[in-house]
């Protein structure tokens, strides 16, 4: 699945990001890609060890912390470092697929994210192209939204053409590793929420067995 989740950033938190990323170092984006995804990638990202990265990050990884949407989406177990990329005109990540492998130690990257962090209209062209059994879907948000999917799939942004595009991404490794039964569960958590928000005299008794099958496939599946 692939989820798009609007206002994980507020305003104010936006404002931060953006002025943090304008006194940023920004460094080529080829240094954190792997040997087959190099070639593809033409954008810039924040040094590693800027500081304005680091704050970026705490503010962005606390916003999605504290979001029960993305939780439910991905029930992360470990969440990688953030890249902050900026692209301008001509800029773009040709079609790639993610490491299955990131970091030290290592962590299985079963879901990507992205952040956007500036306004669509602030750049034309920047899309991202997730490819899946049904096609291609094409993906700009407004700025803090987030857009979730399987790291598996193969993607791309397309070319920057005016203005210039500012986004964080990361990965999850999740706690259940099969991404049907993710769904599942996850299908499963947002029942619960609209069973425990409505009236009627059979909730109670819904929303029993509705909590044991969610109980039992996390007992099943979760690995920890």
């Amino acid at each position: 699945m692939i989820f798009c989740i609007a206002d994980v950033l507020t305003a104010d938190e936006l404002a931060t990001v953006r002025a943090l990323a304008d006194k940023g170092i920004f460094v080529d984006g080829r240094t954190t890609a792997g040997a087959a995804a190099a070639a593809a990638k033409h954008n810039e990202q924040l040094a590693c060890d800027d500081d304005a990265r680091a704050e970026i990050e705490r503010i962005v990884a606390g916003a999605l912390d504290r979001n029960d949407f993305f939780a439910a989406a991905s029930l992360p177990r470990v969440t990688t470092s953030l890249l902050v990329s900026r692209s301008g005109p001509g800029m773009g990540y040709g079609q790639h697929i993610d490491n299955a492998l990131m970091g030290s130690p290592a962590v299985r990257t079963d879901l990507s994210f992205t952040v956007f962090l500036n306004e669509p209209e602030d750049y034309d062209g920047g899309i991202l192209v997730i490819e899946d059994a049904e096609g291609g879907h094409e993906i700009k948000l407004a700025a803090g939204s987030v857009i979730l999917y399987r790291a598996s799939t193969l993607h791309q942004v397309m070319p920057v053409e005016r203005g210039v595009r500012l986004v964080a991404v990361g990965w999850v490794q999740s706690l259940v590793r099969d991404p049907r039964v993710r769904e599942m569960i996850f299908d499963l958590t947002m029942a619960r929420r609209l069973i425990t928000a409505a009236d009627g005299e059979t909730k109670g008794e819904a929303l029993g067995l509705l909590a044991k099958v969610h109980s039992n496939l996390l007992r099943q599946f979760v690995e920890i």
